[in-house]
């Protein structure tokens, strides 16, 4: 053999162990083993990294019951579906599950026929805890700007995955919290602008329930931040509470609260009995959208939305939700499996659902009997003089002819609420100190007082017009405003 042909097979074999060493560490794969290799695994510190759950119920009372009990349903999907509570950070009131009117004391229930979702769920923000700062500062990771709870926070990296989910009240542009203030689109929207600025995720999926959810992300989630967002209404309609007292299934008799909202309870269910491996979250957003519109009726149903890096939805919920390993076997249904409701509630007339059965319930004659009367007159009496309130400032702003029109204004599909948030707030602001507490009932005028912005009148003007409105903020506790302001 000559020197040359002896030299060239040296060279192939020290190149082979080159390849072979290569392959070793980094081996080739078959497409069905490089999906299951882009698995997140909990903890394994690899590059793919972890799964980060955000769970946030804004509300408190026992006639919001089913805010509690949708965030605790969803903290049982994700531990279910393999995430660690160190990575799950739970913000709930925690005035439910032991209530005086609690029927179950220490059990929470988000279905007719369901078990204990609360048993387990992690106190890390309840209470005053539960505030607008800390869900932000959790949001960035940012433990320095928190004030009470745990101090869990989402402590992330570049190849993480995030899922939020939210359950309360809501209006164009703001959604509520047990505690004032309230928050509003632009803050939501700025801190996960300034999250992914950060490189502190690889994707973030945000599904929200609320009336109005779709105000919150129009025009002003960017297509191209990595995340996707889904909405139980678009901009300018309520959602819907269900297993309410006189729907179909309707709670246990000795429930006169909804236990659930329709959207969150579509996707948790769907969520409960399909295999996340496979099932990506374009085919969720569908099986959900047409639950929730009660098969595209909207006959007691909203139109459910979806918002920012679409392409996004292509990916498998495993990657944010994990999967039961008992459901491994099941096969995902094109056709929706969940049935369609037949009653449902308006959420912002749930309370209503709450109160009158409370006091339909009583003993004739009793002392319950005129409590619950009275909590029913002030509700009714407070929603009567917000309504009013709003519908004379608009008056005395636009003139008779014009004023119902301008305050009800929707924007183009793609606008935003409002131009200047600020305004907004302040507008907010004025109207509560002259007229009293929004409240919950009330967020749905913030688009009234968005349009006042727009409009281009001055805080001098609404303040003015606001003191005419209204010459007293009535004594009911859904006026007052002992809890502070809304904005």
């Amino acid at each position: 053999m000559g020197r040359s042909a002896a030299g060239s097979l040296l060279a192939v074999a020290f190149l082979f162990l080159i390849i072979l060493s290569d392959a070793i560490r980094n081996p080739i794969m078959l497409p069905s083993d490089r999906s299951e290799g882009l698995r997140v695994e909990e903890g394994s510190g690899d590059s793919v990294g972890t799964r980060w759950a955000v769970l946030i119920a804004g509300s408190n009372g026992f006639y919001n019951y089913r805010h509690q009990a949708d965030i605790c349903h969803a903290y049982q999907i994700m531990k279910n579906g393999g995430l660690k509570d160190e990575n799950i950070i739970v913000f709930m009131y925690d005035d439910i599950a032991y209530h005086k009117h609690n029927p179950r004391p220490g059990v929470l229930i988000n279905h007719p026929e369901g078990g204990d979702v609360y048993a387990g769920v992690p106190k890390d923000y309840v209470g005053e805890d539960v505030t607008v700062n800390n869900f932000l500062a959790v949001l960035l990771g940012n433990k320095t700007a928190l004030n009470g709870g745990s101090g869990k926070v989402v402590d992330s990296g570049p190849d993480d995955h995030i899922f939020v989910f939210y359950s309360d009240h809501g209006g164009p542009g703001i959604l509520g919290m047990p505690t004032y203030p309230y928050l509003y689109s632009d803050e939501l929207v700025g801190v996960l602008k300034k999250k992914h600025a950060l490189g502190s995720y690889k994707s973030l999926v945000f599904y929200l329930e609320a009336c109005e959810s779709g105000s919150i992300f129009e025009g002003l989630l960017p297509e191209d931040i990595n995340i996707y967002a889904t909405t139980a209404a678009n901009a300018y309609e309520s959602s819907w509470g269900t297993y309410c007292p006189g729907d179909y299934p309707s709670p246990p008799p000795e429930f006169h609260s909804c236990l659930g909202d329709l959207y969150s309870v579509s996707w948790m269910e769907d969520s409960d009995i399909h295999n996340l491996r496979t099932e990506t979250l374009k085919q969720q957003y569908q099986l959900v959208k047409t639950r929730t519109s009660v098969g595209e009726t909207y006959s007691g149903g909203s139109h459910v939305m979806q918002y920012g890096d679409v392409e996004l939805n292509a990916e498998n919920l495993f990657s944010y939700l994990g999967s039961n390993p008992a459901n491994e076997n099941a096969t995902f249904n094109e056709d929706n499996s969940l049935y369609f409701h037949k009653a449902s509630v308006n959420q912002r007339d749930a309370d209503l659902v709450y109160f009158w059965h409370k006091y339909q319930r009583a003993p004739l004659g009793s002392s319950q009997k005129l409590d619950a009367h009275k909590e029913l007159v002030d509700v009714l009496a407070h929603r009567l003089h917000v309504d009013a309130s709003v519908e004379l400032i608009g008056n005395l702003l636009f003139g008779s002819e014009r004023g119902s029109e301008v305050l009800k204004m929707v924007r183009p599909s793609g606008q935003a609420l409002v131009d200047d948030w600020s305004c907004l707030r302040s507008m907010v602001r004025t109207f509560e100190m002259h007229c009293g507490s929004l409240s919950q009932y009330g967020m749905k005028h913030t688009r009234a007082l968005a349009n006042i912005c727009n409009a281009g009148v001055s805080v001098e003007a609404m303040a003015k017009v606001s003191a005419q409105a209204c010459t007293s903020i009535p004594t009911n506790p859904w006026s007052s405003l002992h809890k502070g302001f809304s904005a």
